[in-house]
């Protein structure tokens, strides 16, 4: 049974600055909530009440957010904002949130190896921070399943064209169902004429606590970092290893244009927002057209 969720938010967003100098980029906001509570409320209905996030020095503002915040939520009580009160007491009562700091910036795999002493010796998820997925059933719900068909590891994957395998670790292997392989490798951000598929990993995983100890046999790339990717490779020797085609849409906000994408989709799905913002993006795309005609 998967009981817990490792979910690593310790990168700099050195692409986001000057926003990310005083704030983690995983607390920049889709609408008017900040990245990284999608991700821990996908956690949260998957099942898992106890995530542990991976911070680093400067962070804090994430250990806030999960905290209760008793002033304001006074003030809000008072004025007889019940909507807004009972979202704040929501958030920091959703699940056992703890935190440790990364002491430098190392890798994904250095990143979850913080995580061994509060695993112990139990499987566990991994949904990276600044990764968004939209699903009817929480992708980390559809890894934890096929997790318990099969005992091994899981990785979540998703379809990518040819020219963006170089962004992403990807697997190659064997399809034994429409939506499930059987890997037989992994490459960290492999070159295009490489890449063994256009099968990418997504940002999601069910690990055993076997990989700790594959973590510690590998060695760092030519960046100094030790990658998740190259510890799941070395894992190969002594566990199979799933891959399952997601069913939903990633958000990748590791880029600007990305973000901004995810902010106009998430937007437009909106039941208070929706049909406003795309009167308004109609009638901004008219006027620039006509500007430009």
């Amino acid at each position: 049974m998967v009981r817990k969720a490792v979910i690593p938010a310790a990168g700099l967003g050195t692409r986001f600055l000057p926003a990310t100098k005083a704030q983690p980029k995983e607390m920049l906001p889709i609408i008017d909530k900040p990245a990284i509570q999608y991700v821990v409320e996908e956690a949260v209905d998957s099942g898992i009440e106890d995530i542990l996030i991976i911070i680093g020095r400067g962070k804090r503002a994430i250990e806030d957010h999960f905290d209760r915040s008793p002033d304001l939520e006074l003030m809000l009580k008072q004025s007889k904002q019940m909507d807004p009160y009972h979202e704040m007491r929501r958030i920091a009562d959703m699940a056992n949130i703890h935190f440790i700091r990364q002491r430098e910036q190392t890798g994904l795999g250095a990143a979850i190896s913080y995580a061994r002493h509060h695993i112990g010796n139990e499987p566990f998820a991994v949904l990276l921070g600044d990764t968004l997925i939209q699903s009817v059933i929480p992708v980390t719900q559809q890894l934890i399943d096929i997790y318990e068909q099969y005992k091994h590891t899981v990785v979540a994957l998703e379809e990518v064209t040819s020219e963006r395998v170089s962004h992403f670790g990807v697997i190659g292997g064997k399809r034994i169902e429409d939506t499930l392989w059987q890997v037989s490798e992994l490459i960290e951000k492999p070159k295009k004429a490489e890449s063994p598929s256009n099968l990418a990993i997504a940002g999601r995983y069910i690990l055993t606590p076997e990989i700790f100890k594959s973590i510690n046999q590998v060695t760092p790339d030519h960046r100094g970092e030790l990658q998740l990717t190259d510890a799941l490779q070395n894992l190969l020797k002594r566990e199979a290893i799933s891959g399952y085609l997601i069913e939903g849409k990633r958000y990748d906000l590791g880029e600007k244009i990305d973000f901004l994408k995810t902010n106009v989709e998430f937007a437009l799905k909106r039941h208070d927002l929706g049909e406003s913002f795309r009167q308004y993006l109609l009638k901004l795309l008219a006027e620039f057209s006509g500007n430009n005609g």
